[in-house]
């Protein structure tokens, strides 16, 4: 009897504004609230493949926080860190001991990496990227944690989708911070 492989999903996992902002106009995620309520050492726990566009690896696939920095947050940027990741660039051509860089072949380099064992991917972002990776068809699952701020003004989670995507509600939590996390899949019926 034959075992059928499941294919790895690619997660959007993102925290985004009431009125649709990933960041501020500056670049600012000061908004963004991250308490162990939230879960997401548990979700860095299904993952082991991070996918990060060359702007968001330079502010945050490297990063570490400083020694003021909770137990918490070193915790977390550990397990950060121990993930697989991948760095897709128009420019920067080289690959290093922290990521591999992925400069053309999009579609096919990440249903290759889908195709692979292991556990599922995060498209960790930035805005072209996941504009990118929805246009593909290769997001799987949005994982959108909405804060309860309103910037109006920054940089949208969608620019230049220009197909509709039809997704379905999978999960909903709310915390006490004033988040709700909502889960969707996509839809693929036509």
């Amino acid at each position: 009897m034959s075992e059928s492989i499941q294919s790895r999903k690619v997660i959007l996992d993102l925290a985004v504004t009431l009125d649709g902002f990933i960041e501020g106009e500056k670049g600012e995620i000061d908004w963004c609230v991250m308490d162990a309520e939230m879960g997401f050492l548990d979700f860095l726990a299904h993952i082991d493949t991070i996918l990060y566009g060359r702007k968001s690896y330079d502010l945050w696939g490297q990063f570490t926080p400083d020694d003021t920095a909770s137990d918490e947050e070193k915790a977390l940027w550990a397990a950060v860190h121990s993930k697989e990741k991948y760095v897709f660039s128009k420019t920067q051509k080289n690959t290093d001991n922290k990521a591999i860089f992925i400069n053309d072949h999009i579609l096919e380099e990440v249903n290759h990496l889908k195709s692979s064992s292991g556990k599922d991917i995060w498209l960790y972002g930035g805005a072209s990227l996941i504009t990118t990776f929805i246009k593909l068809g290769l997001v799987d699952e949005f994982r959108l944690s909405v804060h309860p701020i309103v910037l109006g003004g920054g940089t949208p989670l969608f620019t230049d989708i220009t197909q509709r995507l039809n997704l379905k509600l999978v999960h909903t939590k709310t915390f006490s911070s004033g988040v709700v996390q909502l889960i969707y899949h996509i839809s693929r019926e036509t």
